[in-house]
């Protein structure tokens, strides 16, 4: 048995993963993102200005442990959301799919596959990487294939194996003395391939490939060469990176985040100026007042600009963004909960798979169809029509003399 597949790159093993932290990266990662929060951001410069003795005027813990309650809530609800995303990863890694080892069709997982693998599917099973149809058990190698899971079209699209795979490789032995080469192209919009095989080149479309999420219907069984795997198939190209996603309520809370912190710094800067004037024209005077350090009005000034940030902390709402966390929580919840999302046929619930986006269903400023003909009024005008041979029209005086036309 030998099988090659000639790509530029391509992943070892057919494993995905759509989670965004692991064990290493969960403490970095999340803290980087937390500190695109305005708020969160100002905190931690409050606490850095809070550890100088010169500036201090409030305890430095007393801005920590809020700080920390906010982080801390916020990185549980994400590990939260995280771990459902590697339970999901988890399953779908450990399919069962049936792949050629050793001259026999053996069960694997379908983090197992790798590219040049044959897999042997059957109905309603879900494709577990990028195939290219060889043959099945339908006439000329037909199968049929939902791509419900791709784009939520029900309607079955057929592929067809090549001819020359259909007549040759049918049985076990046949698959396993299948030695041919591949040569597909790695570009997302569209497939184009070659494939030699004794002596001959065959050319590969689209109509060939078998792509991964989409499920084998109203056929029996079909035989399949990996092409693509894991984080090269087309489905998870396409996805991409995970990303992290703003919403449009972070976005105005970071606005009124700054818009705040200006105001703070301008009554801040008042209040700084107003200490030097008063400083130099009274307290510098006042023997009662003098704490054995020789500083200028300006640079008192200066220091105690910092003090009134450290004093005015509160105008900043940190609990703004704890409260939001706890209702995008409920939010999820109660989607959960709803019995009017609840499909009774399947017994299956809503499910929220991310308390990150809730606030941003429903709003709805676009919406594009290629449905045309539920957007327009079909009219239908009468032209002609054929009765016993003879043709008869609206315009034609013999039609109006027919017995057969309604008066």
């Amino acid at each position: 048995f030998h099988l090659e597949v000639s790509l530029d790159t391509w992943t070892q093993g057919n494993a995905i993963k759509t989670y965004k932290y692991n064990v290493l990266t969960f403490l970095p990662l999340n803290l980087y993102e937390q500190f695109k929060r305005a708020a969160n951001l100002y905190f931690l410069a409050l606490l850095i200005l809070q550890i100088i003795p010169d500036i201090s005027t409030l305890p430095w813990y007393t801005t920590l442990i809020p700080l920390v309650v906010v982080l801390g809530v916020t990185a549980i609800k994400d590990l939260v959301d995280d771990l459902a995303r590697h339970r999901m990863d988890k399953e779908i890694n450990n399919r069962k799919c049936e792949v050629l080892l050793e001259g026999r069709f053996q069960e694997s997982k379908w983090r197992n596959i790798e590219v040049g693998d044959v897999v042997r599917l059957k109905k309603n099973d879900f494709i577990p990487a990028d195939i290219l149809l060889l043959s099945s058990s339908n006439p000329n190698s037909l199968c049929y294939v939902e791509t419900a899971e791709l784009d939520g079209e029900t309607n079955l699209k057929f592929k067809l194996g090549l001819r020359v795979t259909d007549e040759r490789l049918q049985r076990e032995q046949q698959l396993a003395a299948f030695d041919g080469e591949c040569e597909p192209n790695n570009r997302l919009d569209k497939f184009t391939g070659t494939m030699r095989w004794q002596d001959e080149r065959y050319p590969l479309d689209l109509d060939n490939m078998l792509l991964r999420g989409c499920k084998i219907r109203n056929t029996e069984e079909c035989h399949g060469l990996v092409i693509f795997a894991g984080a090269d198939t087309k489905i998870m190209r396409n996805g991409g990176k995970t990303r992290f996603k703003r919403t449009k309520i972070d976005e105005l809370m970071n606005y009124t985040v700054y818009t705040i912190f200006a105001l703070l710094i301008l009554v801040a800067a008042g209040l700084a100026i107003g200490h030097s004037f008063w400083y130099e024209e009274t307290g510098s005077k006042a023997w009662y007042l003098y704490d054995g350090s020789n500083q200028s009005a300006s640079y008192r000034g200066f220091l105690s600009f910092w003090g009134y940030i450290i004093v005015l902390n509160t105008m900043v709402p940190i609990s703004l963004y704890v409260s939001v966390e706890v209702i995008r929580l409920g939010q999820s919840k109660f989607i959960n909960w709803d019995l009017q999302m609840y499909f009774a046929d399947k017994d299956t619930p809503a499910k929220a798979r991310t308390t990150t986006l809730n606030e941003q269903l429903g709003q709805i400023e676009y919406i594009f169809s290629d449905k045309t003909g539920t957007l327009t009024q079909n009219i239908m005008q009468f032209k002609k029509c054929t009765i016993g041979g003879r043709t008869y029209a609206v315009d034609m005086g013999c039609f109006r003399n027919h017995p057969l036309y309604p008066t």
